[in-house]
């Protein structure tokens, strides 16, 4: 029998909400994973991608990953894992480096037999790369066997537009039979019976967005007469306390307050929604008073409709796509740069998504060589009368505001800057996020990096791997 534990998405260097102690949050968890394993025994720990938050961890992350990799390592158990959209890099990898120094193992193509079973690993791979992929794997001579990848999945992820690797076809075409399908970069635990197979998610360690309400923990897998054995254990992270207020009419700041003190907020992370038809709230004062009472931090959404639903007006707006498409016309963009303008603005793909479609594009413009769908329009279209144009000539104004929540998107493929308001959630993360998310996804981590700097990281002042080599 071979008994591992399966974890992943640790995103160690995240300090979500900006906050210090949420960076160490997060190592902290992939320190009690690790212990779990050395106090249980176990034969290895597998790790499903996302180790880090950023391709480019910082020098405190990198050595709190190095001690809990020298205590598994003094405790002779494995760390075995792949490479995640979070981390990933252009000119080598973290996991490379951990395993030059004798810390963890990269898994591939070639099985790593640990006990009677052998594991073999699928890095996170973007979608423009994906149908090059041909599933073949070294044979091997063990009981069992097991693939570790990072991505999002079907049929265990929705597909909402934005996955686009399914795992039947991943097992049908392998040249291999697998027991389990050990996977990473959706948040939530899932698992299911696939064909035969045991596919699951071990779940984040960490809650990287505010929609991860569900307890922290992994997955233990058992390997054993012929088949995988999955359940789930819990570890203790920071509280999070959500509090749901529902107004009535004539209630506002106080009764919010009084919610939420009922609650102990001590070092906690709080999360207030409210909602109903009381008075409007001052955010910023409950978020106060939460501190007060002892919070690390909170954050208040107010979900309501402030305008009075009863009162009439009569407003007439143009459609901001076609204002928009009338002020690019007359731009003389260039075919690379109206193919991302219709990703970002016009197309189905998720939010959280946009940034890693876009850099995907990207790529493979460059890989393939287009460089001419770089280059500007040499006749842009005349500009014409906008629709901002004849509003303001009708003495018309249209007024629009942004908000906070689906504003930051978290990248999910390569670009892998941040989400962890959503993102969780990773093409994750598959919801909105917020200054408080990760992203897909994606806290309000730093704006995804350009293509030019993924393809040449220049130095920002971040330890890059050669710095490590």
């Amino acid at each position: 029998m071979t008994r591992v534990i399966h974890t992943g998405d640790t995103h160690l260097g995240y300090q979500q909400y900006h906050l210090p102690a949420r960076r160490q949050d997060f190592l902290d968890a992939f320190r009690r994973v690790a212990r779990d394993a050395v106090e249980d025994g176990v034969d290895a720990v597998v790790h499903a991608g996302d180790l880090f938050h950023d391709r480019r961890p910082a020098l405190p992350d990198l050595l709190g990953t190095l001690s809990v990799l020298r205590e598994l390592d003094d405790a002779g158990v494995p760390f075995l894992a792949v490479v995640g959209n979070h981390e990933s890099t252009r000119d080598g990898q973290w996991l490379d480096l951990f395993e030059s120094m004798g810390l963890a193992t990269r898994l591939g193509d070639e099985p790593v037999v640990v006990g009677d079973t052998a594991f073999y690993g699928l890095d996170f791979v973007p979608r423009s790369k994906r149908d090059a992929l041909d599933y073949e794997f070294a044979p091997h001579d063990a009981d069992h066997a097991a693939l570790v990848s990072h991505g999002l999945f079907e049929p265990l992820v929705p597909d909402y537009g934005n996955v686009e690797w399914d795992a039947r076809e991943v097992l049908a075409e392998a040249n291999l039979d697998f027991d389990a399908f050990l996977l990473g970069d959706e948040h939530t635990p899932e698992r299911a019976d696939v064909e035969g197979t045991w596919v699951t998610y071990c779940g984040s360690t960490e809650r990287a967005s505010a929609s991860e309400r569900e307890d922290r923990g992994y997955n233990i897998v058992e390997f054993a007469d012929g088949e995988a054995r999955i359940s789930r254990r819990g570890i203790p992270t920071r509280e999070f306390v959500f509090v749901s207020v529902d107004l009535a009419e004539g209630e506002g700041d106080e009764r919010v307050r009084e919610q939420v003190g009922q609650h102990d907020l001590t070092d906690a992370v709080v999360i207030v929604d409210i909602d109903g038809e009381g008075d409007p709230v001052t955010p910023a004062r409950i978020e106060e008073f939460a501190s007060e009472e002892g919070a690390l931090v909170a954050r208040v959404k107010d979900r309501r409709e402030l305008a009075d639903p009863e009162t009439d007006l009569d407003v007439t707006f143009a459609d901001p796509d076609d204002a928009v498409r009338e002020r690019l016309s007359g731009m003389g963009l260039s075919e690379a740069a109206r193919d991302l303008d219709e990703t970002v603005r016009a197309s189905k793909v998720a939010d959280a998504n946009v940034a890693d479609t876009v850099e995907d594009r990207v790529r493979a413009a460059v890989d393939d060589g287009d460089l001419d769908a770089f280059e500007p329009a040499s006749d842009p279209e005349p500009e014409a009368e906008t629709v901002a144009d004849r509003m303001e000539g009708d003495g018309d104004t249209a007024d629009g505001t942004n908000g906070t929540e689906g504003a930051a998107p978290a990248p999910d493929e390569e670009s892998a800057a941040d989400t962890a308001d959503g993102d969780a959630a990773d093409e994750g993360t598959v919801a909105d996020t917020t200054d408080d998310e990760t992203t897909d996804e994606a806290d309000s981590p730093p704006d995804p990096a350009p293509a030019e700097e993924v393809a040449e990281a220049g130095d920002d002042g971040q330890p890059s791997l050669g710095d490590y080599s």
